[in-house]
């Protein structure tokens, strides 16, 4: 029974044999036992070093057991303490492997197919962020929005910085442009852009998902590693943060702030009248009034003139 926490079969049926006879002596219990007393001895001195009895000063000494649930306890923390410093061993031999095989191609990047796959990859690479999320955000998408967007309000609650860049396709899904600000409201760093080349959300800069396919990433997808391809896709983030639209607007009133982010996003005016269900004839008087008054020709450079005078700013 005691062989999990490091007793010996013979060591264990010296120490029933004490537990059956207490205050024994070493030359009674070998009697008892019909053992021989050199290697009865030996297997009395490892029960002392591992707490299971005691010999007392007497002569000969008398061997007084241990309780076995107080004893057995002793050893199982030993055991799990020993086990710890195995597990550390081994993620300290695992760092030094990959620090050896991370520039090998076979190990940069890892195809994954099937979407709870996907899913499930996602959400172990989001538990494992500890400094900064960037996401470019359309869809369609493999995990169910709340669960991911409950992980990642759980990011912004542990101090972890998150940027993301949102399509118009994500802000024109029922509730989008409310999930946006309200996802800036729990401290991310959105932007809206109107070309979001593909969804892509990178884990402190050492690995990224990807589709495999731009527009099915349902499907299958990439994770990558550290190399020249996720510098690429971090740079690509980059440049499309520098060119997008804050969503969050501080210096504006809230109806034109939110016109302002769907205007930025490429919306139409029905698009946006239903967004802000507002009339259409409403929404366009209200955008031609901005337009004109910031001087721009175009729905975007009307949020990027608006971002220039600091109308538009990150949270």
């Amino acid at each position: 029974m005691l062989e999990s926490v490091g007793v010996s079969a013979a060591e264990e049926a010296a120490y029933r044999g004490v537990l059956a006879n207490p205050g024994c002596c070493l030359l009674d219990l070998a009697r008892r036992l019909d053992r021989d007393v050199d290697e009865l001895g030996v297997a009395v001195d490892r029960l002392e070093e591992l707490g299971l009895l005691t010999s007392t000063a007497d002569d000969p000494p008398r061997l007084l057991p241990t309780r076995p649930d107080v004893a057995v306890d002793a050893l199982v923390a030993v055991r799990r303490a020993e086990l710890d410093r195995v597990r550390a061993e081994a993620r300290v031999l695992l760092t030094e492997l990959r620090a050896q095989e991370q520039h090998r191609p076979e190990n940069l990047v890892e195809v994954i197919v099937g979407q709870e796959a996907i899913a499930a990859r996602f959400a172990q690479l989001l538990n494992g962020t500890k400094d900064q999320l960037l996401v470019l955000d359309r869809p369609p998408y493999a995990a169910p929005a709340e669960s991911s967007d409950t992980q990642v309000r759980g990011l912004l609650s542990e101090g972890v910085a998150v940027r993301g860049i949102y399509s118009p396709d994500s802000l024109g899904l029922p509730g989008g442009v409310d999930e946006a600000y309200s996802a800036a409201d729990a401290g991310e760093s959105s932007r809206v852009h109107p070309q979001v080349p593909m969804k892509l959300a990178v884990f402190d800069r050492t690995a990224a998902l990807l589709p495999l396919s731009v527009d099915q990433l349902v499907d299958s997808a990439l994770v990558v590693y550290p190399c020249a391809l996720l510098d690429a896709l971090v740079e690509m983030f980059l440049l499309l943060w520098d060119q997008a639209v804050p969503v969050v607007p501080v210096r504006m009133d809230p109806l034109d702030a939110r016109l302002m982010t769907l205007l930025a996003a490429g919306f139409k005016d029905d698009a946006i009248a239903r967004q802000l269900t507002l009339s259409s004839r409403t929404v366009g008087r209200r955008v031609a009034e901005l337009m004109e008054s910031l001087g721009a020709r175009t729905r975007f450079q009307a949020g990027i003139h608006a971002q220039r005078r600091r109308l538009l700013e990150d949270s």
